[in-house]
């Protein structure tokens, strides 16, 4: 089984999920880049854009987001998002 670690995406008035995946990929206003589990420790402000999770079981979600932040420390992603679609 692949390592996981847990998403949280939140926006100002809701918690959207809070899920164990395998990967994510964002759009970064930089440009793209993905997180794995047990990545480094980083903070990036996100442009609008889709976010791509991985399941365990496989399966791929993609929101799209009109931008944000996405945080990641301790094997724990936190996206705090302006809008979700």
């Amino acid at each position: 089984m692949e390592a996981t670690f847990r998403i949280e995406v939140l926006t100002a008035d809701r918690m959207v999920l809070d899920e164990l995946i395998v990967s994510l990929q964002a759009r970064g206003t930089e440009g793209f880049f993905g997180v794995l589990a047990r990545h480094a420790p980083f903070i990036s402000a996100l442009a609008a854009g889709p976010l791509t999770l991985r399941y365990p079981d496989g399966r791929s979600q993609v929101l799209r987001l009109s931008g944000g932040v996405l945080e990641v420390a301790a094997n724990h992603a936190v996206v705090l998002a302006d809008a979700i679609e």
